[in-house]
């Protein structure tokens, strides 16, 4: 008799897609298989969901309903429904849509297989909504995508109260892990032949508040610098709040710590700011970014920035395209405001006609595109260390271009070396062209390194490997560590934080 196959649906942000590693990893030891890459047969389907944007519920009964048919012409196909929507909709779920068999929470990632068979042998719908985190999540089998990359969580949860955030309803208070915990996984990680991490947490620089450490967060970034094997550090997503210069010295001082950092803004005017109740003003925002380019000059900056808050002015958009010239991203993450039930802006007076919010949302998302264009641009005639990456960009067969990731994390198409590389390696390759989103790089590679990584990732595809503890992993989303959607996108404006 065959294994029962399963497919996995991840909708949101990094944390979600943390979770579905979490969840593919215990199917996968509970004797389920992954369903092959575009079948439509899986006997059992997870969504992992998320409720920050405004369309999320009807993106979710819409899959719903388009699967209603096939698992009426299935019998023992089974439908489950995780995450944050699960969190916040629970029993509203099942009324909607009867044919789900299984709505677990956030806080109850690892109940997973034993409410699908509860639901099996029992013949009903089972719902589980635990109010509290019952296990770390990071204890739990893991199903990573990439060999040579992985997430490793550091805390869930967060304590912010930001009036147009849902999140923290969902995922509950901040909890940190300890850190010989944290580094101990990153060690097995390596081991196992990662070559770069990404620390995630809902707030991942107030990471040390639940353990009594403000410096903890600096702290951990230099030992995973002491690491052997690690060549890669990336974390998301901080808040500007806690972002102290104990973290700007470690990123600085530590070699494998990338120059990279993603600093929600969410709006340059301080009045909306403090309507938000973002604990940060514009001056004390400006200042954070004038202290990471000091120490770290080639440092890639990106953000997240909501259009269309409750009362925003025209005076007031106007400051967050003031900070956003000062700041040059490297890439912004644009979202029009929406309501979401239960925040406290969604009962705001002045809600922004749509028409308004539209028209500033495009001036912000021209004003942004040209800025990165600009930086893009000078990185032509550079020679820059891409890591390969796997699954993402252009594999163009005609030109022979495979894509990877600077330290910095742009996205770099380069032409095919001669000597064969695998994802992981690391390839020394010359911008020729720069695009607002890309580099490319037309000429032969200056030097190829073939690295533990891109052996691990060999080994992985010569005999797939089982579930293991610890790790990360990219559903649907490039692997290549960091998180890279693509900038300029409609919705709700939170990426972790």
């Amino acid at each position: 008799m065959s294994a029962k196959t399963y497919e996995l649906r991840t909708f949101g942000c990094q944390m979600n897609v943390h979770d579905s590693e979490r969840m593919a990893g215990l199917l996968e030891d509970a004797g389920y298989e992954r369903a092959p890459e575009g079948a439509d047969g899986a006997d059992v389907v997870v969504f992992n969901t998320c409720a920050v944007r405004e369309n999320a519920d009807n993106r979710l009964y819409g899959n719903l309903g388009q699967l209603a048919p096939r698992k009426a012409a299935r019998p023992g196909m089974q439908i489950a429904v995780g995450g944050c929507l699960a969190q916040k909709d629970r029993d509203t779920i099942v009324r909607r849509a009867p044919w789900v068999d299984v709505v677990f929470g956030t806080h109850n990632v690892g109940k997973l297989p034993v409410l699908l068979e509860r639901a099996r042998v029992e013949q009903e719908a089972q719902v589980e909504i635990a109010e509290s985190l019952e296990a770390f999540p990071s204890t739990l089998p893991t199903r990573r995508e990439s060999p040579y990359a992985a997430w490793v969580s550091v805390s869930v949860g967060c304590n912010n109260t930001c009036t147009f955030c849902i999140v923290p309803q969902l995922r509950g208070k901040e909890k940190d892990r300890r850190p010989g915990d944290i580094l101990a996984e990153v060690e097995a990680l390596v081991a196992e032949g990662v070559s770069e991490i990404t620390l995630l947490g809902q707030n991942v620089n107030a990471y040390g508040s639940d353990i009594g450490d403000r410096e903890a967060f600096g702290k951990l970034l230099r030992a995973c610098g002491r690491i052997d094997g690690l060549e890669r550090v990336r974390f998301t997503s901080p808040h500007p709040r806690d972002f102290t210069d104990d973290v700007i010295a470690a990123m600085a001082e530590t070699p494998n710590v990338m120059p990279q950092l993603h600093m929600p803004l969410q709006s340059g005017s301080s009045r909306v700011l403090k309507a938000m109740r973002r604990s940060y003003r514009q001056d004390r925002f400006l200042g954070i970014i004038e202290k990471v380019r000091a120490s770290i000059p080639e440092a890639a900056i990106s953000t997240d920035i909501i259009v269309g808050f409750p009362g925003e002015t025209e005076e007031d958009f106007e400051e967050t395209l003031h900070v956003v010239r000062e700041s040059r991203f490297a890439q912004a993450f644009t979202f029009q405001y929406s309501k979401r039930p239960g925040t406290p802006a969604a009962e705001m007076d002045d809600q922004i006609p749509k028409a308004v919010v539209q028209q500033r949302y495009e001036r912000l998302v021209a004003l942004q595109e040209e800025i990165s264009w600009e930086e893009n641009r000078k990185q032509v005639g550079r020679t820059l260390e891409v890591m390969v990456a796997e699954g993402e960009g252009r594999k163009d067969d005609a030109t022979r271009r495979l894509s990877g990731r600077a330290r910095d994390n742009r996205l770099v198409h380069f032409a095919r070396p001669e000597e064969p590389v695998r994802p992981g390696d690391v390839v020394e390759t010359e911008v020729t062209y720069a695009a607002p989103h890309h580099l490319l790089a037309e000429g032969p590679a200056r030097a190829v390194r073939r690295t533990r990584a891109g052996d691990a990732w060999e080994r992985r595809n010569a005999e797939p490997e089982p579930a293991s503890a610890g790790g990360g992993v990219m559903l649907g989303l490039p692997t290549v560590g960091a998180p890279a959607p693509q900038p300029a996108s409609a919705g709700g404006g939170c990426s972790v934080c």
